[in-house]
């Protein structure tokens, strides 16, 4: 079920002129987008899904990426958003609408919460279902740690690590440097792909490593205690 809420605001740079103002400000980042027009609602799902499947976010539509205001085109720009959450969407992605008036340009904040549901996917250029999360201003896809690291939280198994030598080396690394690539997790233990990820997706899930996503690659960090287990730069 979709929830659907409209706010319409009237007064030129009044409170609710300045909330926009100071939102478009921010510039965009990982919980903030701007999209001057919807024409695509299977591109626009890759956004939606990438806020659910990070911390959550806010969509400016009728906003340039410079942070001039043109406003919407029309009422359809609405139904593309609304048609890109339920059906372009899997499963699908619940949001907030409020629509505002500035300088008599409508402009359309759609909220979206971080989801419990997650992994949520859209459609990729070629029409496959990925799953994409949000990494500063990009929609990126996620990795297959990650994949399997959500897919492990879904599960009441306790995940308990048996320290072997490549465990070891990983440990060892960590404390002498800030973070470790899943390739040269492989280089400095002598061990093979599937293994490295294994090993990961297990250390992740027992509270001791924490995940780095950057526009280039993953990292792994240890965990401190408080730390969220994600880190989106």
């Amino acid at each position: 079920m979709i929830n659907i809420m409209f706010y319409n605001n009237f007064a030129i740079m009044s409170k609710e002129g300045k909330y926009i103002s100071n939102l478009i400000k921010q510039g965009e980042h990982c919980q903030l987008d701007f999209k001057y027009a919807i024409s695509d609602s299977k591109k626009i799902a890759r956004s939606i899904v990438a806020f659910a499947n990070t911390i959550g976010g806010r969509l400016l539509i009728g906003v340039k990426d410079n942070g001039q205001i043109t406003g919407i085109r029309s009422d359809e720009e609405y139904y593309m958003i609304e048609g890109a959450a339920a059906i372009h969407c899997s499963p699908p992605v619940p949001f907030i609408c409020k629509e505002w008036m500035i300088n008599g340009k409508s402009v359309l904040e759609i909220i979206i919460e971080p989801s419990k549901h997650k992994p949520h996917t859209a459609p990729n250029k070629d029409g496959i279902p990925k799953v994409y999360i949000r990494v500063k201003d990009q929609n990126l896809l996620a990795n297959s740690i990650l994949l399997k690291v959500w897919k492990r939280e879904k599960s009441i198994t306790n995940t308990l690590i048996a320290l072997k030598d490549a465990e070891k080396v990983l440990l060892n690394y960590l404390n002498e440097e800030i973070k470790i690539s899943k390739a040269k997790f492989c280089k400095i233990a002598s061990i093979n792909n599937y293994l490295a990820e294994k090993i990961l997706v297990n250390m992740i899930s027992a509270n001791v490593l924490k995940i780095e996503f950057t526009e280039i690659t993953t990292f792994y960090l240890l965990k401190n205690e408080g730390d969220s287990t994600f880190i989106y730069t």
